[in-house]
């Protein structure tokens, strides 16, 4: 049996750490700016839905990416005050799971994007 009490508890931690990461990480706003662009980009252009659904799975992924390197960010602010290697490296590569993750949705908003753009010329 589901427990309601518990349930709404766990919505409202989601919620703190969505508020969270959208108060202090400015590359999440990028991210919603870049969210609202290509918004407005499938109304103008008339994307089918298979292509809309294309387009929000790879920011997803994008914006999950984010407040994961956002986690292991502070995780490991909480457990290392000293510079330490093996912690750079981890923010390092939790800052690269970000930019390939945007580097590619770049690369599936150009492919989608390019040939509706090319007809308008």
């Amino acid at each position: 049996m589901i427990k309601t009490k518990k349930l709404f508890k766990s919505f409202g931690y989601a919620f703190e750490g969505i508020k969270y990461v959208l108060e202090h990480d400015q590359n999440l706003i990028i991210h919603f700016i870049a969210t609202i662009i290509v918004s407005l980009m499938s109304i103008y252009f008339r994307l089918s839905a298979f292509e809309v659904a294309i387009l929000f799975l790879t920011i997803l992924v994008v914006v999950c990416a984010e407040m994961i390197n956002s986690a292991i960010e502070k995780v490991i602010d909480l457990i290392k005050s000293e510079h330490h290697i093996s912690a750079k490296i981890a923010k390092d590569v939790a800052s690269g799971m970000v930019l390939v993750t945007a580097v590619g949705a770049i690369g599936v908003g150009i492919l989608v994007f390019l040939p509706y753009i090319i007809d308008l010329f």
